[in-house]
């Protein structure tokens, strides 16, 4: 997609960078984003204001353990100021929806999966609607090399080739009942890939490249991927933030 073109310009220096750094600098930046909207966009004074509100109504609350009924009182006043603090929040979180989608669609395309190197053999895989049979046949150009035969039984409502190739966008052609069908894989030695799933209205219902998912941050034995590892970050970035810029 052309936005995804776009962001990819526009962050290369990030993608010369190991993985773990980039996703750190694109958590801290959209963190930056998020708050600096956040306080330029609502009444601060107000939100501060709320915010005491809330907690001072926790406190109450807690206080009031043993009289229900003013505990219940208490708590519909908490549920009105937090409503209030909600209702605030709900711009900045409009004008910078759409921004983050496309970001963190940019992120899943360049940073979830292990790309495929040069001469590293991978599997394709064509999955099947359930009435389908037969055979289908995998033509691949001559910087690739096919481990195996290239006409496969459908079995299980599917049929996977192992493959590996020389460096270079290449262009692979299935060919079933007398159709002919099309997916290009990117073998490189750096951190892009190709497209992992293409969908199709037919027989044949997707042609997938079975990439390896990329971990990217071990916590204490934990591996994570681009998403949870993006989510801990932004989480230390925007609370911190927060409190340098006091952002309610």
């Amino acid at each position: 997609m052309a936005y995804y073109d776009f962001l990819n310009i526009m962050f290369t220096p990030l993608l010369m960078l190991p993985t773990l750094w980039a996703i750190i600098i694109m958590a801290f930046l959209v963190s930056v984003i998020i708050i600096v909207i956040t306080k330029y966009t609502t009444d601060q004074t107000l939100m501060k204001k709320l915010k005491e509100e809330i907690k001072e109504h926790q406190k109450q609350i807690k206080e009031l353990k043993g009289n229900p009924s003013k505990a219940m009182e208490m708590q519909k006043k908490a549920m009105e100021s937090n409503m209030k603090y909600m209702m605030h929040s709900l711009k900045p979180t409009i004008i910078t929806f759409i921004p983050i989608i496309l970001i963190f669609g940019w992120m899943s395309s360049t940073f979830a999966y292990e790309s495929i190197k040069p001469n590293e053999e991978f599997s394709i895989t064509t999955i099947f609607d359930k009435s389908a049979s037969g055979k289908i046949e995998l033509t691949v150009p001559e910087e690739m090399v096919l481990t195996g035969d290239k006409i496969k039984n459908i079995e299980n409502n599917k049929a996977t080739w192992l493959l590996k190739g020389d460096e270079g966008e290449h262009i692979l052609e299935f060919a079933y009942n007398g159709e002919t069908l099309q997916k290009s894989v990117l073998i490189t030695n750096t951190n892009k890939y190709s497209e992992p799933v293409k969908k199709i209205d037919g027989i044949v219902k997707t042609i997938q490249i079975d990439y390896k998912p990329k971990k990217i941050l071990n916590l204490f034995g934990w591996k994570l991927g681009w998403l949870g590892t993006y989510i801990i970050f932004s989480i230390i970035f925007t609370m911190g933030l927060r409190k340098v810029m006091k952002v309610y």
